[in-house]
């Protein structure tokens, strides 16, 4: 009997820990769930049957997920649980961390013998819930395999490099969420201010090739039905366009398209809201030209 862990009950992390619930059960083991908020944790464990525990008592896992909105928020937990973990658990952290926080986080849990993974995901909450996120693992291949068959979220899991590469490659897709959501969305104002019919120009668009995810699933659902579901943060895309940012400068590449919409992202947060959906930087677009996508 296996016992595993997961901490932070967000969104995405409510569906992603029931997926590892349903595999615990099956097989026997168990899943232990934690969140800041200790009564999420509870009506996690009656809705699917995991088990809510406190940090001291997480210390009985052998493998635990994460899940939290930064990597200082993993850093906080850690501080908080490493004096309970136990030699050879291994720590798979799904946020969409910081690649220099991977090294020091995989450091520090290697003094207490803990190994750490970034594990970062895409495919938003609809993924989640159908357990079909893809995951980007970075660390040392031979852990990487180690850990493949528990991803019981998992629709496609890549291994993209060695420790940190999983939070760049995470950053980088997520800038150019930033761009083709930021793009469309100037595209279709200007046509929108011009007397075009919105939803006609998309049907084109997404049968040609300016077709993206932002216009075919987030402006279609999102944008032109004014209901910006809160699923993902403009906050924290803000601070993964920044963390991109930060990739390139590590490499000293050059990114000037990729830089702009981080700017442009960072100005939509402050001025429409960090906790509204990142869709709703469009309504940034829209006040720049005084036209409603719709």
């Amino acid at each position: 009997m296996r016992t595993a862990a997961f901490l932070g009950l967000g969104a995405m992390g409510v569906p992603m820990a029931a997926a590892l619930g349903r595999r615990a059960a099956e097989t026997g083991g168990r899943l232990l769930v934690w969140n800041r908020h200790m009564e999420r944790a509870q009506a996690h464990a009656a809705e699917y049957g995991t088990q809510a525990a406190t940090l001291e008592e997480l210390g009985q896992a052998g493998l635990i997920f994460t899940c939290l909105p930064t990597s200082a928020d993993v850093d906080e937990v850690i501080g908080q649980l490493e004096a309970h973990l136990k030699p050879g658990t291994v720590w798979v952290d799904c946020t969409s961390g910081h690649p220099d926080a991977a090294h020091a986080q995989r450091a520090r849990l290697l003094e207490r013998g803990v190994r750490f993974l970034d594990a970062p995901v895409s495919g938003g909450v609809n993924g989640a819930v159908a357990a079909n996120l893809t995951v980007m693992l970075g660390g040392p291949a031979d852990e990487v395999e180690a850990v493949r068959g528990e991803l019981a979220f998992a629709g496609k899991i890549v291994h993209v490099g060695d420790t940190g590469a999983g939070f760049a490659v995470k950053a980088v897709n997520n800038a150019l969420l930033a761009v083709n959501l930021w793009a469309a969305g100037e595209g279709l104002a200007v046509l929108g201010k011009g007397g075009v019919d919105v939803g006609a120009a998309l049907e084109v668009i997404n049968a040609s090739s300016g077709r993206s995810n932002a216009t075919e699933n987030l402006i279609p659902t999102r944008v032109l039905t004014r209901a910006f579901p809160p699923t993902f943060g403009l906050g924290l895309l803000a601070k993964d366009t920044g963390i991109a940012m930060d990739v390139v400068h590590a490499v000293k590449g050059s990114a000037p398209v990729l830089a702009q919409v981080d700017a442009l992202t960072r100005a939509a947060a402050q001025l429409i809201g960090p906790d509204q959906d990142h869709t709703a930087m469009l309504k940034l677009v829209e006040q720049m030209n005084a036209q409603e996508i719709k």
